[in-house]
């Protein structure tokens, strides 16, 4: 676990986060622990509940901490760091002028931002229809139909839609979070060089995920090489540090473009496991022979590493085991996600707790993304401190 020391502005930025959103790190987890049966777990959770709590990279915020804000923005990403997230997360997609912006897919501007709300609704490939005769809502809106500069005119919001919505205003449903009672619905965008400077300020470290175009490539003549390179150019050019950045795909050309092209990364260098791969896991020789290229990271997702026993108790899968025994750092994504909850835990909420005592003491996993980045943070400090 890493201490780290605010500058000035991050502490501003920090206490005003806290103050505008009124987070409480311990919440949540205090919720959590509650549902979770007697015995020395939750005695442990229980009892540390004054703190002190440190920032942590093995808590990694998974688009800033969309369990109570919009994605992928401003106040999301303060409001991890003052959770306690040690790295925070940027997907990076590109505009119609090849800018990189912060964006969970290239095409999910109608539900993630209010564009369907403003006069850019007009460049949408898909515009709102409605839903009707059993078909749901629907619209499609692309960062790659838009300039950087209209980009940051939008506003940032929960990415929740309703696919029974007959109006836009119905189409863009508020986010119904356990955590914060009425959530932001306009918060602000962020270029990637946004995210360099602000997470930065709020000193932690970066973890860029480079996301699959949803349009031709080359697109106006920008490769998808001259994409990963420019994703790693605006760390350069701001001058962070390399063991700062932790590149991030899923797509594993993308992955050895890296490891040949920018070595000086491979250390930090992650490689998202597709879920598919959960049907056919890795082999330890596959994941060995990832090793042998130059691979040192893989983030597979939580169904993949934990799975209940016969007993409903959460145990590792022989994937995981076998991701252990090959060397890997692992990575695990996504804590609080609604996939994994409804995959993992069911409806019992403590298990999400025994699945992170899983994950850290018997698979050893490194880095655990979370929506909700202050659960990951209060675990880490009270167990593994």
């Amino acid at each position: 676990m890493k201490h780290r020391h605010f500058s000035l502005l991050a502490m501003l930025m920090l206490a005003a986060g806290a103050a505008q959103a009124k987070v409480d790190p311990t919440n949540r987890a205090l919720t959590l622990a509650a549902d979770l049966p007697a015995g020395a777990l939750k005695d442990q959770l229980q009892n540390c509940a004054s703190g002190p709590f440190y920032p942590t990279e093995f808590a990694i915020a998974h688009r800033g901490a969309p369990l109570g804000y919009p994605e992928h923005s401003r106040e999301g990403y303060i409001a991890a760091a003052n959770m306690g997230a040690g790295i925070i997360e940027c997907d990076v997609t590109f505009t119609k002028d090849l800018e990189l912006v912060c964006r969970h897919s290239q095409c999910d501007l109608a539900s993630s931002t209010n564009i369907l709300q403003t006069e850019l609704a007009n460049t949408c490939r898909q515009p709102f229809t409605p839903a009707q005769q059993g078909e749901p809502a629907s619209a499609q809106c692309c960062t790659s139909d838009i300039t950087l500069a209209e980009f940051k005119t939008l506003c940032a919001r929960p990415d929740v839609k309703n696919s029974q919505a007959t109006s836009v205003d119905d189409f863009l449903a508020p986010l119904d979070s356990p955590v914060i009672d009425q959530p932001n619905q306009c918060g602000m965008v962020m270029s990637h060089r946004d995210s360099i400077e602000l997470i930065r300020d709020l000193g932690a470290a970066f973890t860029p995920e480079l996301k699959r175009p949803e349009v031709p490539m080359p697109f106006n003549g920008f490769s998808q090489q001259d994409y990963a390179k420019k994703l790693l150019t605006e760390y350069q050019q701001a001058d962070v540090p390399i063991n700062q950045v932790y590149p991030q795909s899923f797509n594993i050309d993308d992955i050895r473009y890296w490891i040949e092209n920018h070595p000086q990364y491979a250390q930090q260098i992650i490689w998202l496991v597709p879920r598919q791969r959960q049907l056919v896991p890795l082999s330890l020789a596959e994941l060995q022979s990832l090793q042998a290229e130059g691979l040192h990271i893989i983030a597979p997702p939580i169904p993949m590493l934990v799975q209940q026993n016969s007993n409903g108790q959460i145990e590792p899968t022989a994937f995981a085991k076998a991701a252990k025994a090959s060397g890997l750092k692992i990575i695990t994504w996504t804590f609080e996600s609604a996939r994994a909850t409804k995959a993992v835990y069911g409806d019992t909420p403590g298990l999400m707790l025994e699945t992170l005592e899983v994950l850290a003491q018997e698979i050893g996993v490194s880095g655990v993304f979370s929506d909700w980045p202050g659960t990951v943070t209060y675990y880490a400090n009270c167990i593994m401190n």
